[in-house]
């Protein structure tokens, strides 16, 4: 599936067409920028099971292409916890109107590649504190440990990005 490039009148990307735009880096992490090869990589995950992996699947692919293989543990628990985050909290699969999809980006520059989701949901992003005997919860504490930086952006009409970077 190729989408295009475009943006809102106010310059927001939108949800449905965010694709990252060359040089493309959270201006959150901008000061970890170092010169150095740059490239991207995006997969679409459908509203199934079996997208978590294959997200994993598209890291560890894209990774050991760009010969960061070293990244490939740590970034295979950030991708799992995004994922599932987008696919669990991001979708509004009870409105057909919204897009049932979530956009995954890989984008290296220099040593750093950043893990970035976008979904139509409105639920914002928060680190939870769950109680001992919760089953869940913890996942963007495992991101916030395992990558140097990590946030969110709102996207219009709707939806928003999660990122991380990692080194």
């Amino acid at each position: 599936m190729i989408y295009v490039q475009s943006t809102t009148a106010h310059g927001q990307w939108t949800t449905f067409d965010w694709w990252p735009p060359v040089g493309w880096w959270p201006e959150a992490a901008g000061d970890l920028l170092v010169p150095g090869p740059s490239a991207s990589a995006t997969f679409v995950l459908p509203p199934t099971a079996s997208s978590v992996h294959s997200a994993r699947s598209f890291s560890l692919g894209a990774l050991s292409g760009w010969g960061l293989d070293e990244l490939a543990e740590n970034m295979e628990l950030v991708v799992s916890e995004l994922a599932t985050n987008a696919l669990r909290h991001g979708l509004c699969l009870d409105d057909p109107r919204r897009e049932r999809t979530v956009h995954m980006s890989l984008v290296r520059r220099g040593p750093l590649v950043t893990s970035a989701f976008t979904d139509p949901g409105s639920s914002v992003p928060v680190l939870r504190y769950p109680g001992p005997l919760d089953t869940g919860g913890l996942g963007l504490h495992i991101v916030e440990s395992l990558s140097l930086r990590w946030g969110w952006s709102a996207l219009a009409p709707h939806g928003k990005i999660v990122w991380a970077v990692l080194s």
